[in-house]
């Protein structure tokens, strides 16, 4: 009989966002004339705008004919798409980015998980607490942890808590580790870090000799121009991090799949033996290895993402989700709760009411209001006793679910 990889079953019983699931079927199965407002999930709920449907349209007519037809594409992206990102994206904010540090792919969840394939297992791993569970999750299958606490800790991992005393902005660890994840703007707190904060971390990588695997998934909610929206705007970062991107949530594309990773050629992992090598090189090997690339059409309909009409429309999507972000911010903070979130970032984070345990709240939420979030404990221990909202819906649900949620008592 062949025998599992049983680093599968050191994991809790199902993935945050499953489980969720599994309790929202049961309750609509045991109430089905509710009428539910999914608020949890990160999920768009917007169209794709039209210069991107259009793009997307172009690329499919161009595959149907004879000149036109794309087969295998290049694995790392087609030189238009790379074009635009290293210009706009980078170019633009004063960063060198080359296109062959450029990778495209179908999604930064998968990309942020892939990555840990190519560093050895006795690497140390550093996690902000609460953390989007595919960092730790992957890791955990991969082998590099211990068993799980009754705390929720896994052995071999070190958590720094991410929590209100410090403004969801954790200080670097004190001993060394090897592997830093971090994300900003945050999910799930939905707080973002300066340059002044991250320039702290680029400082302990390069004294740790470890590597930043940086999400910026969700860069195009910032509008404050003071905050950066690339770890590569602060000096020195090229030499330590791996930066993850995307076009699902700024650009729709959470059905369409299209993200990019930056691996610059400058940053090193070393050999048991001592000896450098670029993880620009390791990556693009595994890339090549186990990814055919994204189809033609979807990568022409994310470059349409860069043109004139293309920015300004997704630009007013972005604008209609913060809207949402504004209303629940602030009606829920009118009720008393402790809100976090929601200014440069699409999530709402806050204190449960009466300090009540992240599920039992999303129980009641879901019971009392039929109003679906996310149990902050579903992030990590330190997210106990906070709950996440999404801004992904529409305006008239986001209505609906705040009226429903005042009402209610705890």
């Amino acid at each position: 009989m062949a025998r599992i990889n049983e680093n599968y079953l050191k994991l809790k019983a199902g993935y945050l966002f499953p489980e969720i699931g599994r309790r929202v079927g049961a309750f609509q199965k045991a109430n089905p004339d509710a009428t539910v407002i999914k608020l949890g999930i990160g999920d768009v709920t917007e169209p794709l705008v039209p210069a991107i449907i259009e793009a997307f349209r172009a690329g499919v007519e161009e595959m149907s004919t004879k000149q036109g037809f794309h087969g295998y594409g290049p694995e790392q992206g087609y030189g238009f798409l790379l074009d635009l990102i290293r210009e706009k994206d980078y170019e633009a904010r004063g960063v060198k980015v080359e296109n062959d540090e450029i990778f495209v792919s179908d999604g930064s969840k998968c990309d942020s998980g892939n990555i840990q394939e190519i560093f050895g297992l006795d690497n140390v791993v550093a996690l902000a607490d609460p953390v989007y569970p595919v960092y730790l999750d992957t890791n955990v299958m991969a082998g590099r942890t211990g068993e799980v606490d009754a705390a929720g800790h896994y052995a071999g991992i070190v958590y720094m808590p991410a929590v209100a005393e410090n403004a969801f902005n954790p200080e670097p660890p004190e001993g060394h580790v090897d592997l830093i994840y971090l994300c900003s703007p945050n999910n799930p707190t939905g707080t973002v870090s300066t340059k002044e904060q991250l320039a702290r971390w680029v400082e302990y990588a390069k004294k740790n000799d470890a590597v930043i695997l940086f999400d910026a998934a969700y860069e195009g909610f910032i509008s404050d121009p003071s905050l950066p929206r690339s770890i590569y705007e602060v000096e020195g970062a090229r030499d330590v991090a791996i930066e993850f991107r995307s076009f699902s949530k700024s650009a729709g594309f959470t059905g369409t799949r299209c993200a990019f990773t930056v691996v610059p050629k400058t940053v090193m992992g070393k050999t048991a033996s001592g000896d450098e090598v670029s993880l620009n090189s390791l990556w693009n090997r595994r890339h090549t290895t186990k990814f055919n690339g994204v189809s033609f059409p979807v990568q022409k309909a994310a470059a349409a993402a860069y043109s004139p009409e293309g920015r300004r429309q997704t630009g007013e999507i972005v604008k209609f989700y913060m809207e949402n972000a504004r209303l629940i911010r602030e009606g829920l903070s009118a009720t008393g709760l402790e809100v976090f979130g929601g200014e440069n970032a699409p999530y709402i984070w806050f204190r449960t009411p009466a300090r009540m345990g992240s599920w039992d709240f999303f129980d009641q939420l879901l019971q009392k209001t039929q109003v679906v979030g996310t149990p902050g404990s579903g992030f990590g221990p330190s997210g106990e006793g906070y709950f996440r909202l999404s801004a992904f819906n529409s305006r008239e649900n986001v209505e609906e679910a705040l009226s429903r949620i005042t009402k209610a008592s705890w």
